[in-house]
């Protein structure tokens, strides 16, 4: 990938995946859509094939996330018109934390934008759609994948299986900054090349000209997050 890939400001490395008749027939369900790299599709397809025959239906609800999106993301954070969790996933005061302190809570569960692995196309966050409660709306929290949530079978399955296709959890809250996603799965062999290709400076580039609150502060400490939030991850 090239900088504008690794930084999400181009497609050009990814491909859209649409519920068509043809897509179906070929992945045996239907995840979809998503938007992922050229070359985790057919993995991520057989992966939806194997949860299925084990009587899961895995669903992406979540796949590549471009640059726009995440500063997005991350303004409504920074202003706290989107909201701010602590470490344990309680509320936070946005504009009561003074700037450090206000990004650091951001990353703990949002990624900088040019830094999201979600950029590369090899990152998704998947669901068991059969598990769906009725009337239930998915928050993507840690407790739908503990055990007594709708998603606890199908995380205990992944942890068993996905790495047979490639994939692995990068975010399990211990080396990594980021607190831990049990529905976040990474294609592994493209997603390692990137996260290496992915430096301080390349990251810098793509925020310099962005429209970022907080960059100010962002860029004052950029080797540090990056150190913490980028280039550190949790491998199985």
């Amino acid at each position: 990938m090239n900088a504008l890939e690794l930084t999400g400001r181009a497609r050009t490395h990814v491909v859209e995946l649409r519920s068509t008749s043809a897509m179906a027939s070929l992945s045996g369900t239907v995840p979809l859509p998503a938007t992922l790299h050229k070359h985790a599709v057919a993995p991520f397809l057989a992966l939806c094939r194997a949860a299925r025959a084990a009587g899961f239906e895995l669903q992406a609800v979540s796949s590549f996330r471009d640059f726009d999106r995440q500063v997005g993301i991350w303004n409504a954070k920074y202003q706290g018109e989107r909201a701010l969790l602590d470490a344990a996933g309680l509320p936070l005061d946005a504009k009561r934390l003074p700037p450090a302190e206000r990004i650091d809570a951001i990353l703990g569960w949002s990624a900088l934008p040019g830094g999201s692995r979600h950029h590369w196309g090899t990152d998704l966050d998947v669901i068991d759609s059969r598990a769906i409660p009725a009337n239930y709306t998915v928050r993507l929290i840690p407790a739908e994948f503990a055990p007594g949530g709708p998603f606890a079978a199908l995380s205990d399955w992944l942890e068993e299986h996905a790495a047979r296709f490639g994939f692995f959890r990068p975010f399990r809250g211990a080396l990594s900054g980021v607190r831990a996603e049990p529905w976040h799965y990474s294609f592994a062999p493209e997603a390692e090349r990137a996260r290496r290709a992915l430096t301080p400076a390349v990251l810098e580039a793509a925020l310099e000209s962005a429209p970022l609150l907080g960059k100010e502060a962002v860029l004052a400490q950029l080797q540090r997050l990056h150190a913490r939030y980028v280039a550190a991850i949790d491998w199985p």
